[in-house]
């Protein structure tokens, strides 16, 4: 039967909402049009490096975890009568030609979107923007990212306050999250035009790499990227195994599944929906128990919608030297320096682990990245942008906002800004790994080196390091810095002595350093 020209199109263009479930851009799509045209780009500009410090912009983690998120939503959208266009170009390309291919047969009445708040994306809209404007088609932008709906919180753009207290403060008392969204069982179907699909590419051509990684065995997270893994380890950490409950005792740990929500890489690429977990928490909280814990989840999905917002407020300025705050400060720009930080060499066994971790597996907690972020700015004063570059590459859960956010703050150049705030290297190994157990699995050939003395091996008796099987400056490498303030707790290590079991307040992110979004973003 003839298609009449009458009937129309809309193209969901999907970035960071790579689900079914409370997807509004999807759902608005169903009702405002005969057909639905599900698009994904893997755009080019987003496997380029970056143009500081020329870093690859997604690696090999971030890259396997989209692709498998992608395959994941176009099985899901066949379930429900639809599919998954792919095509391998920027945004616009893509939607000018599928624009002109559907004329004959059900053209395109309009365009959309879930909307983004950084230069990047933002420059991805204004493009689309000109293209409908020109073409006589609607575009509709839907806010989807964060917990809250930007238009419920009790702040304008430009009067986000500066501290994240204030902030969590006016949203927990004056903001209500929005129910999650009820989706078609079918979705209205693809228009009738011939042509390919699109194939989803492998990891290979995606990164034009031919070196691929196997996945290493130690990861804490060793999950698969997309909607249907997502729910169901949201499921497994609440009512599967409980750990919802004991996730404030626990959140700053270092090794296995369970120490965190581990929802962040699924938050970030819009597989989760924030509000899919707030839900979902408050249910468990009526059916089990509701405590410190539980409430801690939802405490950190607010730190990330803080930092979405943040941004929202200062645009381009949280990618600057001088961050949103405009300080200018001495960074140091030092590569070899930098690259022994990158590749887990520097001789501080604390910060070694946790980036060999971050190089291995793409994974690394949030403890973990607090510490390395507090070295590489405050004991080695490199230039913060080298981190934020090295973490945006390699995170399995980068979201640029929480990112740069985070280490504006970091370097005492964004919110909440405390003058010398600085980790001890030492003292934080022996508060978060007392026996070592977490350094000896990523830095194996320090493991003979028995209990706490492992933290610091440059302290020990050449005949302690020769029965350990270590030769600093050979096997593992001399300190490139030690800290005045360390030597306060190398004593204890000496000595044998157990450390304190002292938990300092942790300020971050546990949805990132935290993080949360599709990989590259803003302007970096």
């Amino acid at each position: 039967m003839a298609t009449s020209k009458t009937q129309k199109t809309v193209i969901c263009l999907l970035r960071n909402d790579l689900r079914y479930h409370d997807n509004e851009a999807l759902l608005w799509a169903h009702k405002n049009a005969d057909f639905v045209l599900p698009l994904y780009c893997f755009d080019p500009d987003h496997y380029k490096t970056t143009w500081r410090f020329s870093l690859p912009k997604t690696a090999q983690y971030r890259a396997k975890f989209l692709l498998e998120s992608v395959t994941d939503l176009r099985s899901t959208l066949q379930i429900h009568g639809s599919n998954l266009i792919i095509r391998q170009c920027q945004p616009l390309e893509a939607v000018t030609k599928l624009t002109e291919l559907l004329k004959p047969v059900a053209p395109v009445t309009s365009i959309v979107f879930q909307q983004e708040v950084t230069y990047e994306e933002l420059n991805v809209e204004k493009a689309l923007v000109e293209f409908c404007k020109k073409s006589g088609i609607h575009m509709h932008t839907i806010w989807g990212s964060t917990l809250f709906h930007k238009d419920d919180i009790p702040y304008k753009a430009k009067t986000v306050p500066d501290t994240y207290t204030q902030f969590r403060k006016g949203v927990e008392n004056q903001s209500t999250v929005r129910n999650l969204i009820d989706m078609p069982k079918n979705l209205k179907p693809l228009p009738p035009v011939k042509g390919e699909l699109g194939t989803i590419p492998d990891l290979k051509s995606l990164l034009n790499d031919s070196e691929i990684k196997e996945v290493d065995q130690r990861s804490a997270f060793p999950f698969m990227g997309g909607e249907q893994e997502a729910l169901s380890r949201l499921g497994s950490y609440l009512w599967g195994t409980d750990s919802v409950a004991k996730y404030k005792e626990t959140r700053n740990g270092l090794l296995g599944e369970n120490y965190s929500t581990k929802l962040s890489p699924w938050l970030a690429n819009g597989s989760l929906s924030p509000r899919m977990v707030y839900h979902r928490i408050k249910q468990y909280e009526e059916e089990r128990v509701a405590n410190h814990s539980t409430y801690w989840v939802l405490f950190e999905l607010i730190w990330r919608d803080y930092f979405k917002f943040v941004c929202l407020k200062y645009g381009d300025r949280v990618f600057y030297r001088s961050g949103i705050m405009g300080k200018s400060l001495p960074w140091k720009h030092d590569k070899m320096t930098f690259k022994l930080w990158c590749e887990g060499k520097t001789g501080v066994p604390f910060v070694d682990a946790n980036m060999r971790e971050l190089k291995e597996t793409g994974w690394m907690s949030n403890r973990g990245r607090q510490n390395v972020a507090s070295f590489l700015i405050k004991d080695l004063g490199l230039d913060w942008r080298y981190g934020a570059e090295w973490f945006e590459s390699l995170l399995l859960d980068h979201d640029v906002c929480s990112n740069y956010g985070n280490w504006n703050y970091a370097a005492g150049i964004g919110n909440d800004p405390r003058e010398g705030r600085k980790f001890n290297m030492v003292k934080q190994g022996l508060d978060y790994d007392p026996d070592g157990d977490y350094i000896k699995t990523w830095v194996p050939e320090l493991a003979k080196i028995p209990g706490a003395k492992v933290h610091v091996p440059w302290t020990l008796k050449p005949g302690e390091l020769r029965s350990s099987g270590v030769e600093l400056g050979v096997t593992y490498p001399n300190p490139i810095v030690i800290a005045p303030e360390w030597a306060r707790h190398t004593s204890k290590t000496i000595s044998g002595k157990k450390p304190s079991n002292f938990n300092p307040r942790q300020k971050g992110v546990d949805f990132y350093f935290k993080s949360a979004n599709n990989g590259p973003s803003g302007s970096r």
